[in-house]
């Protein structure tokens, strides 16, 4: 990664003591878009607390939510390997040192941005507290790599909705470019995370590496139909245009009862449903909040029957991203 634009001159001395802050959940493809679409959450999300220390280097000393789950061996974990990056990058690794908290409020391997969410709030934290020195745009590609360690794809479509908030389009990865898209005013998500196990990097090795022709023109269609729907705030238009044709027929295999809750969703007014990111989580459009707990209420209580426990979300679009906590 080519970051050497990024160099910055930094005062350490007013560095702050601490700061705390939230980076939200994303649902990556937004169902058509596989690997250029994603957005950013109300909730859930992760925090992360760091604090200055005397001694220089980076430091994880806890991690709650995560089951025991995560390393803490600083090169290992994404946040830690991350900030370290970003010290290194700023020639400050010997002059820096800060311990990090990391506090998991979402599923780990749920398809919605588990480790994306840490990963920027680690950064936006670090770069709180040496104050400011990189924009947004500028963090984005430390980002991207914490995505790399995390699961071997530098991918942005969960990073970016997280860093920026709101609908984002990645039209390209090399290099970066990174497209704010409007967001409907009465768009809502309706998240349900069966727990049940789908690694990423198992998800992505199903995906076929050959489609049809016929087929990719039905998703070029859904996607510029997509964007199209988000610019015109065209409701219709948008619950047309978020069908996959290309992943989720591969996909759906490894989501239990997947058939049984999209036609749950559809029978209760979603304007569309599918998988978010990887799975297994999926998620329905509406336009309405009570409609959409409705639709994760029945089917929750499908997957109850079924013996398969789950969590459920209600959100529009959060278009912040990160933010410092009190």
């Amino acid at each position: 990664m080519n970051t050497s634009y990024l160099k910055k001159k930094i005062n350490v001395d007013t560095m702050l003591a601490e700061v705390r802050v939230f980076a939200p959940a994303t649902v990556a493809n937004m169902i058509c878009g596989f690997d250029i679409l994603g957005f950013a959450l109300e909730e859930p999300g992760d925090e992360v607390v760091m604090r200055k220390t005397n001694k220089s280097g980076v430091v994880i000393t806890k991690i709650t939510g995560d089951d025991g789950r995560l390393p803490l061996d600083t090169n290992q974990n994404t946040v830690s390997a991350c900030v370290q990056f970003l010290l290194q990058h700023l020639d400050l690794q010997d002059q820096v040192g800060v311990e990090i908290e990391l506090h998991k409020h979402m599923p780990i391997g749920s398809g919605l941005g588990s480790s994306a969410a840490s990963t920027v709030a680690g950064l936006y934290a670090i770069n709180k507290m040496l104050g400011d020195p990189l924009s947004k745009d500028e963090l984005l590609p430390f980002c991207v790599e914490g995505e790399r360690l995390a699961c071997g794809h530098g991918h942005a479509d969960n990073v970016a909705p997280s860093l920026f908030g709101g609908i984002t389009l990645i039209r390209g990865n090399d290099p970066l470019d990174l497209i704010p898209l409007p967001v409907p005013q009465e768009l809502i998500a309706a998240v349900v995370f069966p727990q049940v196990d789908v690694p990423t990097r198992d998800a992505r090795q199903l995906i076929k590496e050959k489609i049809l022709l016929k087929d990719a023109v039905i998703q070029w269609g859904n996607i510029a139909g997509l964007v199209a729907g988000l610019f015109k705030e065209d409701y219709d238009l948008i619950a047309r245009s978020m069908k996959d044709v290309l992943i989720e027929p591969t996909r759906a295999i490894l989501i239990p009862q997947f058939y049984e809750m999209k036609q749950i969703a559809l029978e209760n007014g979603a304007l569309s449903f599918g998988i978010s990111g990887s799975g297994p989580s999926v998620v329905a459009f509406t336009r309405d909040r009570d409609k959409a707990k409705q639709i994760v209420d029945k089917i929750q209580a499908h997957l109850g029957l079924a013996d398969i426990e789950s969590f459920g979300y209600v959100s529009g679009v959060n278009i912040q991203g990160p933010k410092v906590l009190n």
